[in-house]
């Protein structure tokens, strides 16, 4: 029987899924099924999910407050951390530092796009053109500002919370994973209905936020590697 071989290092798997990830990505973008799935949910008079309770009131603004909770719940433990916790109270608060970079890069991002929303185009009731969000510089008459999905990230921000686990409580971890993950794709499958997002949208949000936990994480293990000590300071130590 083959022994099996060494498994990569963590950030090379992380780096593996970011760019497979970026290339479906890519492909979905390319493919147009943006505008599909948006004329699937919606007509000439708009999205019929738009205002619903559903939708609007319990995923979205509920999905925001309960989000917030988390957020609040986190904090207590990280300033309460009791000796002996499996993170410490050092990576708690460095895991906040990058639930809150996701929390501000999005909405940045979005910020500065001069894509519309799906509710905006002219074939849904608004006045804008359909075009690419990878058409930089290039307006489609709407509002803008809808690339990627802010809402989205009020789930995906905690994608953090699965690198701070990983190497103390894998099981821990992958519940995290499994649980950003749904919830995220429940909040951005609500927007989607609503009109407000592109399937997209929803998706590049979570890749931001895995981005940039992905990236955080791997700089945190370079500085925590042991630097190797130099050939004299081993000899000087070895017995004479």
């Amino acid at each position: 029987m083959a022994v099996p071989g060494p498994r990569p290092p963590a950030w090379g798997r992380d780096l593996a899924v970011t760019l497979l990830a970026a290339l479906l990505l890519l492909c979905w973008d390319a493919s147009g099924a943006d505008l599909w799935v948006s004329r699937a949910v919606g007509g000439d008079a708009g999205f019929p999910w738009r205002d619903a309770w559903l939708t609007r009131h319990l995923l979205h603004d509920g999905g925001r407050w309960a989000a917030g909770v988390l957020l609040a719940g986190l904090v207590w433990r990280a300033w309460r951390c009791p000796s002996g916790d499996p993170l410490g109270a050092r990576a708690r608060w460095g895991t906040l530092g990058v639930v809150l970079l996701n929390l501000v890069a999005v909405p940045a991002f979005k910020r500065a796009s001069a894509t519309s929303c799906p509710w905006d185009l002219a074939e849904f009731g608004g006045s804008a053109q359909w075009v690419s969000h990878w058409s930089w510089g290039v307006l489609d008459g709407g509002p803008g500002h809808c690339f990627p999905s802010g809402h989205a990230v009020a789930a995906f921000c905690f994608l953090a919370l699965y690198f701070a686990w990983r190497d103390v409580r894998p099981a821990v971890a992958r519940r995290w994973l499994r649980a950003v993950l749904a919830f995220g794709a429940l909040f951005g499958a609500a927007q989607v209905l609503r009109g407000a997002h592109y399937v997209s949208h929803v998706a590049w949000s979570a890749w931001v936020c895995w981005a940039l936990s992905a990236g955080v994480d791997a700089l945190s293990r370079l500085r925590r590697r042991p630097r190797p000590r130099p050939a004299g300071a081993a000899a000087a130590d070895s017995p004479a």
